[in-house]
């Protein structure tokens, strides 16, 4: 059997068990077929399997080189090395389609395993979470000894809901049927497309002997490539779980805390995946397109920077609503959005309407994911509405200089960010749409806009663990606030005068130190604090994960802000064995050679650095490219970045000439060593605390 006739079968079997996955659910919320819910489980089965069979087949066309398959005759090649022939399924808008579906089965199969047994799952909901263990939350015992933090009782929490005690799932579940339901029908949406404008297994005649052109030369020339898309989709379908949870929440009446709690490892893990494919795709960037930097605003790399700022927020924010029952609104306003925005991404990146090395070429399957995104959105905000009276939660803010009240701020810089994001990536769009102009939205916008945002961020990063809960102060917030800061204020002054004494000048980036210092010592003492109580276990569960994630976010945050406030770039034409001075080192052309792969013909130019190694950034030329491709080289210290770049090697002249990019950026290593904290901290928060179940109703700080 054909590679087509499989694939397209393999398709079509997707489609169907997804679309009578609806049916079935459907039929079982409704009440009248309630028992029916209990088979959706096996329906999950089948849809996965139907996509991991359509993806193997895919794989097969691409390792074989089956050009009768239009997607591997437009996209694969016999040159095209084994690693990136194997990534080429994503790196074109069919293949990427198809493993969006793939991820999503395999989060709808995980899910009806966790959740549709027969017998109910019960779940303790504790305030807070799972972990008292927590590094803001002393008993009085260590009272003392931990510099008099504050403690906390369930009793304070017990007149928020009485939903927050327990909630159960079995697979006849009503508000189980209808989460399934609604990933069965995100699932049958992207199996829709791949039956239709976005198919994957059309058949083709070639003439004999042909060879496809390969992926685009810049997604074949890093590792990368094979890591990035899987772990960014991970992230962003992730997210289709707590928003499934959240429309079958407010399709059921069941508003209390019981599925945030049901889902709140699944949105910690997606929004883990996330962070680390941003993290990733920067790193791409900088190592790959050889123009000194990892984020330009780009319109794709916002598309998938907004989906994590709302699913920031809502981390932070639904720990208020476990906690007092408030928010309601907000927290499923921010679920639903951060879905939403996923949906969003996906048609920013697939449809054509934006030139981007990361974006796919222009095709018809725009439109239709449009239609899907105004559908959830009209969907989600109809039921909210619907919902209204019984959303208004019991809890309020009993003090403004609070934990609650802090969040309340966190939630309001967080939308901010993403609204200034948003608002930057779609003007354009609708610009060009409403007026027919082009126009452009540059870094200076974001840069000038988002600047100010980060700053508070930083700055609640290290105040809102050490605030007590509104109705828990036993002492005026003030007094615990200059005990617990402290040591983050000396460590912030001192943060200040080494970045001064090593140079750093600008109000700006001495900000950023400064800031980065006072969050940077909050988090270190939250975790030294709860590893003193509870050794080793102090590093797991939802709160000390949370702090390790926080010194990652401060890694980056100064990393970024080094990187660019001091970022020099030259260009320099030297002949062999010639040498320039640039920025404190030293750069010598020793020459170049020609070097013959696979799948390319590069051009080597062999630089030293500092007479210590050599590096070899080139130009390469693919055989079906219209153009040359620069590989960049660079070389990383702790200290800074020598990013070395080919931009030509003249040919006028019998001298072994190149005309090369030298950048400098300090700190730039800190910022893929902040990624993979904060990939840790995940990690760890993902980790139950042997403390937090013992004692399943004490507080927490903030992750």
């Amino acid at each position: 059997m054909s590679n087509v006739v499989l694939g397209s079968a393999a398709v079509a079997a997707g489609l169907g068990a997804a679309l009578l996955g609806v049916v079935v659910t459907g039929l079982g919320v409704s009440g009248r077929l309630r028992f029916w819910l209990r088979h959706a489980r096996g329906l999950t089965f089948a849809m996965a399997a139907a996509a991991v069979l359509a993806v193997i087949v895919m794989e097969r066309a691409l390792i074989t080189r089956d050009f009768t398959v239009k997607f591997v005759a437009d996209n694969g090649s016999s040159t095209t090395p084994p690693v990136f022939n194997v990534a080429t399924l994503w790196s074109a808008l069919e293949g990427s389609i198809l493993l969006w579906a793939l991820v999503l089965c395999g989060y709808a199969v995980a899910v009806a395993v966790k959740f549709g047994r027969r017998r109910p799952t019960s779940m303790r909901i504790a305030s807070i979470g799972d972990d008292q263990s927590a590094t803001g939350g002393d008993d009085s015992a260590a009272h003392t000894a931990s510099g008099g933090q504050s403690a906390a009782t369930a009793d304070d929490d017990r007149s928020a809901t009485a939903s927050r005690d327990q909630f159960a799932l079995a697979a006849d579940d009503p508000m189980l049927g209808w989460a399934m339901l609604v990933m069965f029908a995100v699932s049958a949406f992207f199996f829709a497309l791949m039956v239709g404008s976005a198919d994957p297994f059309i058949s083709v005649e070639v003439p004999p002997g042909y060879d496809g052109p390969g992926p685009n030369p810049l997604l074949q020339n890093h590792i990368l490539m094979a890591f990035h898309p899987p772990i960014l989709y991970l992230g962003y379908v992730g997210f289709t779980v707590p928003f499934a949870f959240a429309v079958a929440a407010l399709a059921t009446g069941r508003l209390g805390e019981g599925w945030l709690a049901a889902t709140r490892r699944w949105t910690v893990a997606a929004w883990g995946f996330l962070t680390f494919g941003i993290v990733l795709g920067a790193w791409w960037s900088y190592e790959t397109l050889g123009w000194g930097g990892y984020w330009a605003w780009d319109p794709v790399e916002n598309a998938s920077l907004l989906p994590w700022l709302t699913g920031t927020a809502y981390l932070h924010s639904v720990m208020v609503q476990e906690r007092r029952g408030m928010l309601r609104v907000w927290n499923l306003s921010l679920v639903i959005a951060t879905f939403s925005l996923t949906i969003l991404g996906t048609f920013l990146t697939r449809s054509g309407v934006l030139a981007s090395v990361h974006a796919f070429t222009e095709s018809g399957i725009g439109p239709a994911i449009l239609g899907f995104f105004a559908v959830i959105v009209a969907v989600s905000l109809a039921l909210i509405a619907w919902r209204g009276d019984r959303l208004r939660g019991p809890g309020r803010i009993a003090a403004p200089v609070s934990r609650e009240g802090a969040f309340l701020a966190n939630n309001a810089l967080f939308a901010a960010f993403a609204f200034v994001v948003l608002l930057g990536t779609v003007f354009p769009l609708l610009v060009e749409a409403f007026d027919g102009r082009t126009i452009s939205v540059g870094n200076p916008y974001f840069d000038r806009m988002t600047r100010p945002i980060g700053f508070a961020l930083l700055f609640l990063m290290a105040v809102a663990p050490m605030l007590p809960w509104g109705a828990e102060s036993r002492r005026p917030p003030t007094e615990l606030l200059s005990r617990r800061l402290l040591v983050p204020m000396w460590t912030a002054a001192a943060a200040l005068v080494v970045a001064v004494a090593a140079g750093a000048r600008g109000w700006a980036p001495l900000l950023a130190f400064g800031l980065g210092g006072f969050a940077g010592a909050a988090a270190l003492r939250q975790i030294f604090l709860a590893v003193r109580r509870h050794r080793w276990r102090g590093l797991v569960g939802r709160t000390n994960g949370g702090m390790i994630v926080h010194l990652g976010v401060v890694l980056v945050a100064v990393a970024f802000a080094a990187s660019q406030s001091y970022v020099r770039q030259a260009e320099f034409d030297l002949e062999s064995g010639q040498q320039a001075e640039f920025a404190g080192h030293e750069i010598v052309y020793v020459g170049s050679a020609v070097t013959a792969h696979e799948n390319r013909t590069e051009r080597v130019a062999f630089v030293r650095v500092d007479d210590a190694k050599t590096y070899g950034p080139a130009i390469a030329t693919y055989p079906f490219a219209s153009q040359t491709i620069g590989i960049p080289s660079v070389r990383s210290t702790l200290r800074d970045d020598v990013a070395l770049s080919v931009l030509q090697f003249p040919d006028d002249d019998a001298a072994d000439r190149v005309i090369l990019r030298v950048t400098v950026q300090p700190l730039v290593v800190w910022l893929w060593l902040g990624g993979i904290v904060m990939a840790l901290g995940t990690a760890l928060s993902l980790l139950p605390s042997r403390a937090g179940r013992r004692q399943p109703a004490a507080t927490g700080a903030p992750a």
